[in-house]
């Protein structure tokens, strides 16, 4: 039945396929670089399909309750003036943190799974029969499945399928979240300030005292460690040191002084097959759809659910539960990836480009055409499959 599953990686999709693979009668470990669960993140969706995934799983009165309760995003100029506001509509979506979400999912992946934290995967050597993992700090183990839910820099995805070169491909942003001063921004909203190719902004969640600050900055590829995070900040530091206006200056102050500060590109992967032989892939070491998408956490709760579901439907064939699995959340994926006008919306090239961001804001047409695209959703939206076994 390849009952012996690895899961490499503790994050939403990670957890979520420990949780139904647990559910099918598997018997799923999870390996995990930190020393335990991550704590921190920014605001994640869970809509669409991923709100029967999460309904399925009996928690969703749960992720409604840690709702960040976020009204919208407001636009300013460098004296805080108020130019443009944009509600946030959608009665079935709902925004939480991710550590909450995180948090949430682990507490419901924890009966029959098995962790490890503070370890990682170092070489897989597959067979016919299995794969023997190679861990940094435990000694070599036999699984049957090895499942890659590490993340954009996957490290299962490099040892299985090749260097990272060859599924990565840049946005031309940048993107660092970290703590804020709590009493920076409006309560409830996002605040976001724009320079051409720059946008610094503080997140308010409603449900949480601790503020955010969110910084994007346009740029091709630099060469950097995704681990070292005084490189990380340093790069942020020199993007926006040159003097800027608004409450930049603060806002740098906190995040650089934050542990948890989080760094990356606005990147996506695209890859022919999420499987190789006895290894698979899900969420970001999938198919990332980049931060700008607003679609990490639909994708990850969905293609977990899929693909959990898929080889408790072929009786734990790998083979064939990976085919149905990539036959089957394909098309979400592609759909999500084309991430539209949301980074132009968020960082304007130009001026010229911001004002005019700032006019259209304004319109009674913009929130039309937000309700218009929801509704156009809703009548195409794809069923979940409801895997008996």
């Amino acid at each position: 039945m390849n009952e012996r599953i690895l899961i490499s990686g503790a994050s939403v999709a990670g957890l979520t396929l420990a949780y139904w693979l647990a559910r099918y009668g598997f018997r799923p470990t999870v390996v995990e670089r930190a020393p335990g669960m991550r704590a921190g993140g920014n605001g994640v969706d869970v809509s669409g399909l991923a709100v029967d995934v999460v309904e399925r799983m009996g928690i969703m009165p749960s992720v409604r309750a840690a709702a960040t309760d976020v009204r919208g995003m407001k636009f300013v100029d460098a004296d805080d003036r108020t130019r443009a506001r944009i509600a946030l509509q959608g009665a079935s979506s709902v925004e939480l943190m991710r550590g909450d979400l995180v948090a949430l999912l682990y507490d419901s992946a924890r009966d029959g799974v098995e962790y490890l934290f503070g370890d990682s995967v170092s070489r897989l050597e597959q067979d016919e029969d299995g794969v023997t993992v190679t861990f940094e700090r435990a000694g070599a183990r036999r699984f049957d499945l090895v499942v890659g839910a590490d993340g954009l820099h996957s490290t299962t995805r490099r040892l299985a399928f090749g260097p990272e070169a060859r599924h990565l491909h840049h946005g031309g942003h940048y993107f660092a979240f970290a703590d804020a001063d709590a009493g920076l921004g409006e309560d409830r909203w996002v605040t976001m300030f724009n320079q051409p190719g720059r946008m610094a902004g503080i997140y308010r969640s409603g449900r949480h005292t601790q503020a955010k600050a969110y910084f994007i900055f346009r740029s091709g590829p630099l060469a950097y460690d995704h681990r070292d995070t005084a490189q990380q900040k340093e790069l942020v530091r020199r993007a926006f040191a040159d003097g800027s206006p608004w409450r930049i200056g603060e806002l740098l102050a906190g995040a650089l002084a934050d542990p948890e500060f989080y760094f990356d590109a606005l990147a996506q992967v695209r890859m022919d097959s999420w499987s190789t032989g006895r290894v698979a892939l899900v969420g970001d070491a999938a198919w990332c759809a980049s931060p700008a998408s607003g679609a990490g956490a639909e994708l990850a709760l969905v293609g977990a659910y899929r693909l959990a579901g898929e080889l408790a439907a072929a009786g734990g064939d790998h083979r064939l539960a990976f085919s149905r699995y990539h036959a089957g959340h394909r098309g979400l994926v592609r759909a999500k990836q084309q991430i539209g006008f949301n980074v132009r919306l968020m960082v304007p090239r130009t001026t010229f480009g911001r004002r005019v961001r700032d006019t259209v804001a304004r319109l009674p047409l913009f929130p039309a055409l937000g309700a218009v695209e929801r509704l156009l959703q809703t009548g195409n939206r794809r069923t979940l499959p409801d895997y008996q076994v």
